[in-house]
């Protein structure tokens, strides 16, 4: 084992508020981690979020470079590097790979048009399975339709429209490449197969992208290139290091948790809460919905996805916090876990305060109509019974999204793994463990994503003979939460009687409301 302790891999972990530079050794220890905080985006206009991409690349390497500069890890013992990145986040680039606009960052909220497609005998086919709305949704969500309706001498120009991870790829090897595990967005992308789409197929319609100004795709765990000289000069790291393929930030985080079949799920607790579970075969959880690439090759992640998801704690921490923001910068801890205090002593089901997390509405589940919240106020509740209340109703939302996976694949979650901010409170663990009526586990390292990433590198480098052997030698549970019983009841009632009744129950109310306000737009 001497040896296995003298190899190490580089992993870099290109977040939405922050990148990570991490030595990892073959054991899934964090050996040696820097961490730059980045402005996540720009806004100028409401509702924009763009960022420039020579900004995210000059802090990634900035981070490298302290690593590098700062490790005690010999040079010669770092075999490999892998990077993961936010998902969704697209850049435009000329032949050089330079950037041509600045990157979208994937909480933009601009709208792109619906022009030539679907019309006639095709939307009204669309119109009657319920699926024109989503569709048009699609449409009017991809960047490259934006930019092409808005700013074509930029789309005239650009040789490849790529995510993110692409770009830093570009940078690291020179090389126009990316993973199919990265590859979640608004793309021509069929995720059945895990290629680029056929001409003619739905999504090249939805997103006409030319063929050419795709780049080439390899497997997680496969090899994108070497560091180039010009880019070892930028990062600190030698040149020639073999540049391995890993996934999205998600996908890593799954793997990293140690999913690799569909018995266990994991929960991500981040700006979008997800539950997420590990398939050898295509499923889709919501019709038309795909399953994402996994970052295990030839696998599925199935998905269901709250999108404002632990956001709401910011929301909250902005509206109803300054007290906890004010006295956590005096004593030197977060306003997460001064609010993780506050809620100590507020009993299970928060007195009766039921949340429905719908912040931000869904495209099919739930409705486009849907709205947040909260029901059962009384003179008892404070902030304190709500922010217990925003916690539960997500947990209940995630909850439901396991019981629709395990319809859909046909198989039981036997226990759950959780990663993302809100695994770092024992509150929401134990509320998760009791919600679920299941054991929670959290991994060793709160760096999941990183340490997924890591794993594709030592797979890809051969220093372990498959993803299970890494695995086994990579991944261990941290701490283990059960059911309480008596809160398992109360949770178990709340969630069939009044949870699960919510939305069917408010969904007329909705419907008024969306029609009286025009909020969200309908689609004609």
């Amino acid at each position: 084992m001497e040896s296995q302790k003298q190899e190490y891999v580089f992993v870099i972990d290109a977040g939405t508020q922050s990148i990570r530079a991490v030595i990892i050794d073959l054991e899934g220890n964090i050996c040696e981690i820097e961490k730059t905080e980045i402005e996540p985006y720009f806004s100028e206009q409401p509702g924009y979020a763009e960022q420039d991409p020579e900004y995210l690349w000059s802090k990634l390497c900035e981070t490298t470079q302290r690593l590098m500069k700062n490790t005690s890890v010999k040079i010669t013992e770092i075999k490999g590097l892998s990077i993961t990145t936010q998902r969704g986040t697209v850049v435009n680039l000329d032949k050089e790979g330079k950037p041509l606009r600045p990157a979208i960052i994937w909480l933009d909220q601009r709208k792109a048009r619906v022009e030539g497609w679907p019309k006639g005998i095709v939307k009204k086919g669309l119109q009657l399975i319920n699926m024109y709305e989503s569709l048009a949704h699609a449409i009017k969500d991809g960047e490259s339709n934006w930019i092409r309706q808005n700013q074509p001498e930029i789309w005239n120009k650009t040789h490849k429209h790529v995510f993110l991870s692409a770009f830093f790829n570009h940078r690291l090897t020179g090389e126009f490449i990316d993973s199919v595990g990265g590859t979640v967005g608004y793309m021509p992308f069929d995720y059945k197969k895990q290629r680029w789409s056929k001409p003619g197929s739905m999504n090249t319609k939805l997103f006409p992208i030319e063929k050419e100004k795709l780049v080439d795709l390899v497997k997680p765990s496969e090899l994108l290139g070497e560091l180039t000289a010009a880019a070892a000069g930028q990062t600190g790291l030698p040149v020639g290091l073999p540049v391995i393929s890993a996934a999205a930030d998600k996908a890593c985080e799954v793997l990293g948790s140690g999913c690799i079949t569909p018995e266990i799920a994991c929960l991500s607790y981040g700006t979008t809460a997800t539950i997420e579970t590990v398939n050898n075969k295509y499923v889709e959880v919501i019709k038309f919905f795909p399953s994402y690439p996994s970052a295990i090759p030839d696998h599925f992640n199935t998905e269901v996805m709250i999108y404002r998801g632990y956001w709401m704690i910011n929301w909250f921490k902005k509206e109803f916090g300054h007290k906890e923001v004010e006295l956590a910068k005096k004593i030197g801890k977060t306003p997460e876990e001064l609010f993780d205090e506050m809620i100590k002593d507020i009993p299970p089901g928060s007195m009766g305060l039921t949340l429905q997390p719908y912040w931000s509405p869904g495209v099919k589940i739930p409705g486009i109509e849907a709205k947040g919240a909260v029901i059962g106020f009384g003179d008892v509740h404070t902030r304190a019974h709500l922010y217990r209340s925003i916690l539960e109703g997500l947990t209940y939302a995630l909850k439901e999204g396991a019981m629709r996976t395990e319809k859909r694949t046909g198989v039981k979650i036997e226990k759950i793994r959780v990663s993302g901010g809100g695994s770092q409170s024992d509150n929401a663990m134990q509320m998760t463990a009791d919600i679920f009526d299941m054991t929670v586990e959290k991994p060793h390292t709160y760096e999941t994503s990183a340490l997924g990433a890591a794993i594709n590198c030592v797979v890809g480098l051969k220093l372990y003979p498959d993803f299970q052997t890494a695995i086994d030698n990579m991944c261990r549970v941290g701490e283990v939460y059960h059911p309480i019983p008596e809160n398992r009841e109360i949770y178990k009632k709340l969630f069939n009687k009044v949870y699960k009744k919510m939305y069917k129950q408010l969904k007329p109310l909705y419907h008024d409301i969306r029609h009286i306000t025009n909020y969200p737009k309908k689609e004609l």
